[in-house]
């Protein structure tokens, strides 16, 4: 048994950095391979080091490490170990993909029209980015400043995204021979950008409340709970028309189990009455966690509180 969960883990926590790897092999596709060779910076870390590429000539994956190194450290303070080892894989493998596209000019896209170019380029983006996100990696930069600020306010990963990235969007025209036509497609860019991810990461994260009635309820309530790990409640209820008590079942699922669970359903009880409405947010274990920043101010009040105790007990 302990085996098993071993393998389970180690199985489970390979797949992660596979698709940390191919999320980074799409999101430096999108770069190396469509945005700079034909001029464009969007936001984020790899935006800067793009424009600093296009000033200076320094090669976009040096700058990208740099920059990162001073970021990382805050992912580990406040994110955690775990998290802080797999963004350094996402960044070291990030690195060695912008070197290797660089490298590869016979790769690079090029497009009449900018704005096709930066639609493709943007889709590909934040493929890779949700997919390195969906798994608590990172790529660094406003990826960790998201990530920090999403652990303790409820903002969504877009927004931070849209809101730390005007600043750098609009260095560009600090750079000789850039125009306010490459800014307009650098924010283009980055509202795609922002629009997409959370639609890819909010997609797979929306949830479900679903309601069944079905006198098979109990056989229904038990393969839940034990099979698919997901809470049950029983509703009492009474059929106006037969006067007879009833059992309700109230589920929460993420969309992702939602077509398991009404096929679990149809085969135990084809005759069940099954309603499904989507849930805008579910708090709770399993779910999403409440995040106010109370936590956050709590604490430093706490230490303040510490620290004028201690001086007292000084003196």
């Amino acid at each position: 048994m302990a085996m098993d969960l071993k393998n389970n883990k180690i199985a489970s926590l390979a797949w992660d950095y596979f698709v940390i790897t191919l999320g980074s092999a799409l999101y430096t596709f999108a770069w190396s391979c469509m945005f700079i060779p034909n001029g464009i910076a969007s936001g984020g870390v790899t935006g800067a080091s793009t424009i600093i590429n296009f000033a200076t000539g320094i090669p976009v994956y040096i700058s990208y490490i740099v920059i990162n190194v001073i970021l990382l450290l805050l992912g580990f303070l406040i994110l955690g170990k775990s998290f802080g080892l797999k963004t350094i894989f996402a960044i070291a493998i990030s690195t060695v993909f912008l070197d290797f596209y660089a490298s590869m000019e016979s790769w690079y896209l090029f497009f009449e029209s900018r704005l096709l170019l930066v639609l493709v380029a943007t889709l590909i983006e934040s493929i890779g980015i949700a997919l390195i996100l969906e798994v608590g990696g990172s790529t660094g930069g406003t990826d960790i400043i998201a990530l920090i600020i999403n652990k303790f306010w409820p903002v969504t990963i877009g927004r931070v995204y849209l809101a730390t990235d005007l600043f750098i969007i609009a260095s560009i025209l600090l750079v000789p021979g850039k125009t306010i036509e490459d800014m307009v497609y650098g924010y283009v860019a980055m509202f795609l950008f922002s629009v997409m991810v959370d639609w890819v990461l909010l997609g797979r994260k929306s949830t479900w409340q679903v309601m069944v009635f079905s006198d098979k309820y109990q056989k229904i309530a038990d393969y839940i709970i034990h099979n698919m790990n997901r809470g049950v409640t029983a509703l009492n209820s009474v059929g106006w028309y037969t006067g007879n008590d009833k059992k309700v079942l109230l589920i929460i699922v993420r969309k992702r189990e939602l077509h398991d669970l009404t096929k679990i359903i149809k085969s135990m009880d084809p005759k069940a009455f099954v309603s499904v409405a989507e849930a805008s947010t579910v708090y709770g274990e399993g779910f999403d966690e409440i995040k106010t920043g109370v936590n956050i101010l709590k604490k430093k009040k706490d230490n303040e509180a510490d620290e004028q105790t201690e001086r007292i007990d000084n003196d």
